[in-house]
């Protein structure tokens, strides 16, 4: 793990699930995978990590968000991740007292509370921080942006890259997960 810088205000942490795309590879939007299994697990792995407020992009499909999550439509799903990043972001941007925002994806079954919670304590609610789960040294979800990297993410994030564009040019916090999930995406049934 890179050494943390000891500055910048802290805030709420508010968890937000990607889940608006119409999972085509998948063959349906993964939103709807297993029953609703996938979202679920995802919305309680930010809850139990311990985000404070938690909201799902849809856009292919729309559903009854789980119980204490709230639900952000996007319109322009189809553009790629880009879109629902951008709308979670915008989400964020509008609350008071936040610190930063939990990014994860609805198709990471495996990543469990345990890695959001390990995510978390290295961003500590920094609004200056970028903190990435990486699997085997491979980049993964979740990604916690702090709120002071919300205007000038919005600036760059456009397609399917969703925030990585961002990410690229400046000081990530890198954690190893990979002691408790694989984090992969699911991309294909069986």
């Amino acid at each position: 793990m890179n050494a943390l810088p000891q500055d910048g205000a802290t805030g709420r942490v508010l968890g937000v699930v990607l889940a608006a795309g119409g999972g085509t590879r998948y063959g349906m939007p993964k939103i709807l995978a297993d029953g609703g299994a996938w979202l679920r697990t995802a919305t309680d792995a930010l809850r139990a990590g311990g985000c404070d407020d938690i909201a799902v992009t849809m856009g292919a499909a729309v559903v009854e968000p789980p119980a204490g999550t709230g639900a952000l439509i996007v319109d322009d799903w189809a553009e790629g991740i880009g879109a629902s990043v951008s709308a979670a972001l915008a989400w964020a941007s509008g609350r008071r007292g936040v610190g930063g925002a939990a990014l994860t994806v609805v198709d990471t079954p495996d990543v469990g509370p345990d890695v959001v919670r390990r995510i978390l304590e290295a961003a500590e609610g920094r609004r200056e921080r970028l903190v990435r789960a990486v699997f085997d040294g491979r980049p993964g979800h979740p990604v916690y942006i702090g709120a002071d990297h919300f205007g000038p993410a919005l600036e760059v994030i456009r397609g399917d890259v969703g925030a990585q564009r961002y990410l690229r040019d400046r000081p990530v916090i890198s954690v190893e997960c990979g002691d408790l999930a694989s984090g992969r995406d699911v991309d294909t049934k069986g």
